[in-house]
């Protein structure tokens, strides 16, 4: 792999079950490579997962200098990781860039993995060639967003975490919840549709994209959704994550 090519990146994206790696065409979005998947130490420290990523950038045989954009489950701000809910050890307030320059000896990329997803779609999948505002929520184990406004990623939106009649909206509406306590596709739209309503009286979006695992059934809830909005489901599904972290770190890089 040319990685002096400045079409050619790297994406790693950091999950709570499974850390996954694959090289990116940055001009069409398209891996070139399968990915390789390895699951997520436990406890997942820092040193573990920083470990995890140095064997899948050797198992492509990376080299140091090649781009290299890494997704992580949490808030980021300008590399420092500010929340962590889904992954245990002492990940709050340290610096992720730092990390991986000491213990794999790279200069990455870190964001939040919603925003690399959502910035995926806008670039390759759903969103493409839409201008003004597209939002990007993504329904798993919580709810999660990714704003973009004309191309331009407006980064740690924590929309899953809004107070919506009282509660934390993805303790009642992310796909887990509707596992857990047995909804129905017609049971959980009615939350989704509280969830939606409130989202776009504060945003006005002119594109919802839906993403997350249950997206692949979107024909079964979204269609009971009425938004002003198009909403249409992610396209890119499983590939988002990689594909954005490892396009916006050659945006970053200039």
């Amino acid at each position: 792999m040319d990685y002096n090519n400045s079409d050619i990146a790297f994406g790693i994206d950091i999950g709570g079950s499974g850390i996954k790696g694959a090289p990116v065409n940055v001009k069409t979005g398209v891996l070139l490579d399968d990915r390789y998947r390895i699951p997520t130490p436990r406890p997942a420290t820092p040193e573990a997962v920083a470990e995890v990523i140095r064997q899948i950038l050797a198992h492509f045989e990376v080299p140091a200098h090649a781009t290299v954009g890494v997704t992580f489950p949490g808030i980021i701000q300008h590399g420092v990781c500010r929340s962590a809910v889904n992954m245990d050890g002492d990940w709050v307030d340290r610096d992720l860039v730092e990390l991986l320059r000491e213990h794999v000896g790279i200069e990455a990329t870190v964001m939040n993995d919603a925003d690399a997803a959502g910035y995926a779609e806008t670039l390759y999948g759903a969103g493409q060639n839409i201008d003004g505002m597209v939002l990007t929520i993504t329904l798993g184990t919580g709810i999660g967003s990714a704003l973009v406004n004309d191309g331009r990623l407006v980064p740690n939106l924590e929309l899953g975490h809004l107070e919506i009649d009282g509660h934390d909206a993805e303790s009642r509406a992310a796909a887990s919840i509707k596992d857990r306590e047995g909804l129905s596709y017609e049971e959980w739209a009615v939350r989704l549709q509280r969830y939606f309503e409130v989202v776009e009286f504060l945003f006005s979006p002119d594109l919802f994209i839906v993403g997350g695992g249950v997206s692949k059934d979107h024909k079964k809830f979204m269609p009971l959704i009425k938004t002003r909005a198009k909403m249409i489901p992610a396209e890119l599904r499983n590939h988002a994550g990689i594909v954005g972290a490892g396009s916006f770190a050659v945006h970053q890089r200039g």
